[in-house]
């Protein structure tokens, strides 16, 4: 069971696809999103390149990491009132198409 106060995280099948060819310190990085996301919710103002995306509504993104090839993770509140929430793309910026993104 999880406190009332933590977010329900999932991570879509494309997601989970992308994420199996990330770098392990990659990995580790987004790891530790995912538990950040749980605890702290959709804002992570602390992240670097933290945001919401424009003109889409409830989706978010930040950096993995800082040089090149830069890693970014995009996620989506589903529902603000039971907290959920779902991660729905994860890889490099350049690669990242947000218009696209659902």
């Amino acid at each position: 069971m999880t406190d009332s106060n933590e977010w329900d995280v999932s991570v879509t099948g494309k997601a989970i696809k992308q994420k199996e060819k990330l770098p392990p310190k990659i990995i580790k990085i987004f790891n530790v999103l995912m538990a950040d996301l749980i605890q702290f919710g959709p804002e992570l103002k602390h992240w670097q390149n933290y945001g919401q995306i424009t003109g889409k509504k409830g989706f978010y993104h930040c950096h993995l990491n800082k040089g090149k090839p830069r890693y970014v993770a995009v996620w989506k509140v589903t529902d603000f009132e039971i907290k959920l929430m779902e991660i729905r793309y994860v890889g490099t910026h350049e690669n990242a198409d947000y218009r696209r993104i659902n």
